[in-house]
């Protein structure tokens, strides 16, 4: 059982592989350095991620080409009624499942610490295995796909330069950003989250304009497209059974929009200043983003877009299927759709730069506890996991698939392997934070650095709702004349390979409890190092006065 001084059970260290956090030391060379809470600098990253940074990473970190783009898709199949009521569903159990995670991460926000960190300390060694895993794929195949998106995009312009050329540009800098300093890194996504933050507000102002009759053409649009063609659209069958099944597939394949946006709260956490602080601020602000950028953005693609406008349904690709693009055109207004593809490009680019960082994280994770070589946990003098970066790197290259298979199969087979894996992902969130709340309650654990409403009964709800979802993924395979092996593979395959990892690994370890009993669970060790270094950067900083911000100013026009 893991005792309250923080000393570290042998039995514990070994199926934790917890890292040990040194005290931090004033070198006085600025606000990076002195933010350091880890000394090691071939085992250990470093906190250089600024509150600003940890706001705007949560933000608009992995808003991608699912939101410009895949909502029209959504709304072709489904129409506009079924399009607004899947995402705001879908917002509500997302915000659960980022709050449930902001609390189980502000506990002991160490480096490495994922979602499969914490399933390895709270539940068991094998659900943080294949966790892990999981999220390293999964990441990895979300770069490429971003980088297809990204380069699809650009065709918009019918540029001649072949699509393979900006596929290689696009993995370059992506690669390059990644073994750049953190800081560095969470500074560039932190300027492309901006924009994309502004891209959409703007978007939504767009939309009220329009629907007012405030575009070129005068037409006063209001909510005319919900009555024609229809609110609601038959998918499969005909009637209110066919409604019901486009409901149902809007609601699986919005769930893609929100893709680990969620777990990045916690994959951030490891390299976040004040992370006790800052984490809870960023999920608890995550809800604005849900209502403003999803919910409301839904409604407004569903009021300006016809669900059966032409580039929704003639199989077109890119910036053209986007409903905001068709939107603009339909309104007349020049080079409007210009702006907003190059906005489209940055917001695919970016979520493939941020893919990058979380699969890089969860390798150096898996390797901080044991369930990969250590090699991916070592870092460079910046505190990168170089290797552990060049490895997931690797994934990139997936994107020129495109180059060679049509851009709708490549697009698809993307889209239902990650529904897949966002489902189990958010499904062990839930268990880990049911396992983490009884073993605070059994060990009389109080004053968490932030608490969750309603739990773990929100956990539970969203644990079943994720789970039906999961079921129903690819729902259409089931119906008659609509069977196709593809289909259902890519559409289910994940669920299987998640188990196939998961059980494997039992199979090395079968003498291992299912779950550890909430006494046993290590709420401690690392703690108090944690809590002392965290106190260290507090009295560091706090001994920057006036004279010290002067001369910290002039040396930074200086060089």
């Amino acid at each position: 059982m893991p005792t309250l001084d923080g000393k570290k059970d042998a039995t514990q260290s070994q199926i934790f592989g917890s890292p040990h956090l040194a005290h931090t030391t004033s070198r006085g060379v600025g606000d990076c350095e002195a933010a350091e809470v880890v000394s090691d600098l071939q085992t250990e990253t470093k906190r250089n991620i600024k509150s600003r940074h940890a706001q705007m990473l949560a933000l608009g970190g992995t808003i991608g080409t699912a939101l410009f783009v895949g909502t029209g898709q959504a709304l072709a199949v489904s129409g506009p009624a079924n399009l607004f009521l899947a995402y705001s569903i879908i917002c509500f159990f997302v915000y659960g499942i980022v709050l449930g995670v902001a609390e189980v991460a502000a506990y002991l926000p160490l480096p490495g610490s994922s979602m499969s960190f914490h399933a390895t300390r709270y539940v068991s060694q094998s659900l943080g295995f294949a966790m892990g895993w999981l999220y390293w794929y999964s990441f990895g195949i979300l770069i490429a796909y971003e980088i297809t998106a990204a380069a699809l995009v650009i065709q918009y312009w019918n540029n001649p330069v072949p699509i393979v050329v900006w596929i290689t540009i696009m993995m370059v800098v992506i690669v390059l950003l990644n073994t750049a300093p953190v800081r560095i890194y969470a500074e560039t996504e932190f300027w492309f989250a901006s924009i994309k933050v502004i891209m959409i507000i703007g978007l939504l102002i767009l939309a009220v304009v329009l629907c007012l009759g405030g575009g070129p053409n005068g037409d006063r649009i209001g909510f005319s497209y919900w009555n024609e063609p229809r609110p609601m659209n038959d998918y499969l069958v005909d009637g209110a059974k066919g409604r019901f099944c486009a409901f149902i597939y809007a609601l699986v394949f919005s769930s893609f929009a929100f893709s680990f946006g969620p777990e990045l709260v916690a994959v951030t956490g490891g390299e976040m200043r004040k992370p006790r602080t800052n984490m809870p601020i960023a999920a608890k602000n995550f809800a604005w983003r849900l209502l403003a950028f999803y919910a409301l953005g839904s409604l407004a693609i569903s009021v300006i877009c016809r669900s059966d406008a032409e580039g929704l349904t003639d199989g077109g690709y890119g910036a053209s299927a986007s409903p905001w693009v068709i939107a603009i055109k339909e309104a007349g207004i020049p080079i409007l759709d210009s702006i907003i593809n190059a906005g489209i490009i940055v917001s695919a680019w970016s979520s493939g730069n941020s893919f990058l960082y979380m699969s890089s994280r969860s390798l150096y994770s898996l390797a901080k506890t044991g369930n990969a070589p250590a090699v991916f946990a070592r870092c460079n003098r910046w505190g990168v996991p170089i290797y552990a970066v060049l490895v997931s790197a690797l994934f990139a290259p997936l994107a020129y698939l495109n180059v060679g298979n049509s851009t709708s199969e490549v697009f698809n087979w993307f889209v239902n392997l990650t529904n897949t894996a966002g489902f189990n992902s958010w499904i062990c969130c839930c268990i880990i934070l049911i396992r983490f709340r009884k073993a605070c309650v059994a060990q009389g654990v109080e004053n968490l650095p932030y608490t969750s409403p309603f739990q773990p009964y929100v956990a539970w709800t969203c644990m079943v709702f994720f789970t039906m979802l999961l079921c129903l993924n690819g729902f259409s395979v089931f119906f008659p004349n609509q069977w196709s092996a593809t289909s259902f593979l890519t559409a289910y395959i994940g669920a299987p390979i998640f188990l196939v990892i998961y059980f494997g690994h039992r199979i090395f370890h079968w003498n291992d409890a299912w779950v550890i009993d909430p006494l046993q669970v290590d709420l401690y060790t690392d703690l108090d190092a944690f809590k002392e270094n965290e106190t260290d950067v507090e009295l560091v900083q706090g001994k920057k006065g006036f004279h010290y911000r002067i001369v910290r100013l002039v040396r930074h026009l200086w060089e």
